[in-house]
């Protein structure tokens, strides 16, 4: 695990944006951990965070791709985070653009907003987390019917490691294949469990043994067979799908 990933789930942490207890997935699952990037609130946070999605992108992608795509409605502040530090950080000066949950029928219309997508341009997905993968399923034809554009990949913030629809692969990996796009992640479930078990942060261990055989045991039922290392074992940069309480969650 590189040093940018350590700090960025300890990031999480801080910011409340990765929680451990009792929550409800989106589809009926229940776990034991939540992420939810809608707890970065301010102008300091979102700076940071965009930095983390543009190393990883700058890792993984390098200078191929134009324009970020962020889904609504929270894949929008971090594809517009993600834009800013690649232009303040890297150098790359990329499109934004974003879709309408509903369709506008006035001004300029249309259910995109931001960058004119055009022909031939190289288009990566910024998402926060992805479970089954229906945010994308979903945006990927309002892209297509626009422009003939390339769809080159998918980045999230965490890679939640639970199986697909085929239980071949996980959600992450599976989409990649579907689409035939790469796929990444800032860090995956197991590089959480990694550097939190047992580990002090602020003055508190944050994910100790209890919760840590919660984990393992919703990655057992809900992963697929071969979900990668266990816990503890050396990680680096991610590759392609590598890897409030009780509400509903992604």
């Amino acid at each position: 695990m590189e040093a940018y990933q350590r700090d960025f789930i300890d990031f999480l942490v801080r910011s409340g944006a990765l929680l451990f207890g009792d929550f409800t997935t989106k589809s009926g699952r229940k776990t034991p951990y939540f992420v939810n990037t809608g707890r970065f609130r301010t102008g300091e946070q979102l700076a940071r965070l965009g930095g983390w999605y543009a190393e990883t992108l700058a890792s993984r992608f390098g200078g191929g791709f134009d324009v970020l795509f962020g889904p609504a409605y929270k894949g929008i502040p971090l594809a517009v985070a993600t834009a800013i530090a690649l232009a303040r950080d890297h150098g790359r000066d990329c499109g934004v653009v974003f879709n309408r949950k509903e369709k506008k029928d006035h001004g300029e219309g249309g259910a995109l907003v931001g960058h004119e997508l055009k022909d031939g341009e190289r288009v990566v997905i910024v998402e926060d987390v992805t479970t089954a993968g229906t945010s994308i399923r979903e945006t990927v034809p309002l892209l297509r019917a626009r422009a003939r554009i390339e769809l080159v990949g998918l980045v999230v913030a965490v890679d939640r490691g639970e199986r697909g629809p085929s239980g071949a692969g996980t959600a992450l990996s599976e989409v990649g294949r579907e689409f035939g796009f790469k796929t990444a992640a800032i860090v995956t479930v197991r590089d959480v469990i990694e550097h939190l078990h047992g580990r002090a942060l602020d003055g508190r261990v944050v994910l100790d043994d209890a919760a840590r055989e919660r984990m393992e045991a919703y990655l057992a039922a809900y992963a697929p067979a071969a979900s990668g290392p266990p816990a503890g074992s050396a990680r680096g940069i991610p590759g392609n799908g590598g890897g409030a309480g009780g509400g509903p969650v992604r």
